[in-house]
């Protein structure tokens, strides 16, 4: 393999996904980290879940990114009320023809944001799983493919559990990213205050065409990572299911279910897109912590004794970071 050639390539990319991330700074204020993880998915043609109280821009993000990418948007309000042929669609009769005809829902789009998910019941949610694995929707007798590129960008208010449906964990399992959005500081929120207090209303503007967004997604293909740095990243998921063989033996009860082989893949995605991120054309050990967090803490199930000492799935995966030999 090249590598001055792949870096090179990968430099343009990651000049190109800075020309993303200004346009959508432009209207977003202090979510960084949520603009990258976003940027993530989508170049690794992943789906993210947000946890965080409400009012924190996480619909505005996901809008302001379509527009900067010139793709289209859809939002879907999940209410305990709604069906699944209100996500995807349905079989609609036409008394002139006296025949049947497909009705496409709102997932047929390239963005989606999937409002508190959580508050509507368990059928509506298994619709999004075909859509979200398979990209594609099964309406009446037939299977219709969904746009190129297709993110889900589903959220949830964590404060809120009277009239909820928990994700089930198949369906979880299947985001690539959880994110957890906190409040801004104090110098943001007052730039926020300054931006949206203005009658003038602040978009993006579209940078990119969708050859170049594919161009982005093939470039991750030349993105190297050393087995030493896969090696890493087996033993990440293995210690959350075998913690003893990695001197972590004090977890054995803490920790019900281990992260599923689907973290492997992911760890490596988006290690990998974090690289062309910052310009490499290589992964290092560092990209695999920084995105460790987002890609595991919803796919470990916590022991009754952990929920009870108040141990979080974050608090373990930091110790188990923390005691792992780094290559």
């Amino acid at each position: 393999m090249d590598l001055a050639k792949n870096t090179d390539r990968v430099a343009a990319q990651a000049a190109t996904l800075n020309k993303i991330r200004e346009q959508v700074n432009r209207v977003i204020v202090g979510q960084e980290k949520l603009v990258d993880r976003l940027l993530i998915a989508l170049i690794t043609q992943g789906h993210i879940l947000l946890e965080g109280v409400p009012g924190l821009a996480k619909t505005l993000s996901v809008k302001t990114l379509a527009e900067a990418l010139g793709l289209q948007f859809q939002r879907i309000s999940f209410t305990p009320d709604l069906l699944p042929a209100d996500v995807i669609g349905t079989m609609v009769y036409n008394p002139k023809e006296a025949s049947f005809a497909p009705r496409q829902g709102p997932v047929f789009t390239n963005l989606l944001l999937a409002d508190e998910i959580n508050r509507a019941p368990a059928k509506v949610q298994s619709a999004l799983l075909e859509a979200m694995q398979e990209r594609q929707v099964t309406i009446g007798d037939h299977t219709y493919d969904l746009p190129n590129p297709f993110l889900v960008m589903a959220t949830q208010n964590p404060i809120e559990q009277e009239g909820t449906y928990p994700l089930p964990e198949a369906q979880v399992d299947r985001f690539m990213l959880k994110c957890l959005i906190t409040h801004p500081t104090r110098e943001d929120e007052r730039r926020i205050m300054k931006r949206f207090t203005q009658q003038t209303s602040l978009t993006a503007t579209t940078v990119v065409t969708l050859e170049e967004l594919q161009t982005l997604r093939a470039t991750l293909e030349q993105v190297y990572c050393d087995e030493k740095v896969e090696d890493y990243i087996l033993d990440i998921v293995f210690a959350t299911r075998e913690p003893a063989a990695y001197k972590l033996a004090e977890m054995q009860h803490q920790i019900q279910m281990g992260a599923s082989p689907r973290a492997t893949l992911c760890l490596n995605l988006a290690a990998r897109a974090n690289a062309m991120m910052h310009g490499r054309a290589y992964a290092t050990p560092q990209d695999v912590k920084e995105i460790a967090h987002d890609v595991l803490r919803h796919r470990i199930m916590l022991t009754y004794e952990a929920e009870a000492e108040e141990l979080t799935a974050d608090a373990l995966i930091a110790k188990i970071l923390a005691t792992l030999p780094v290559p």
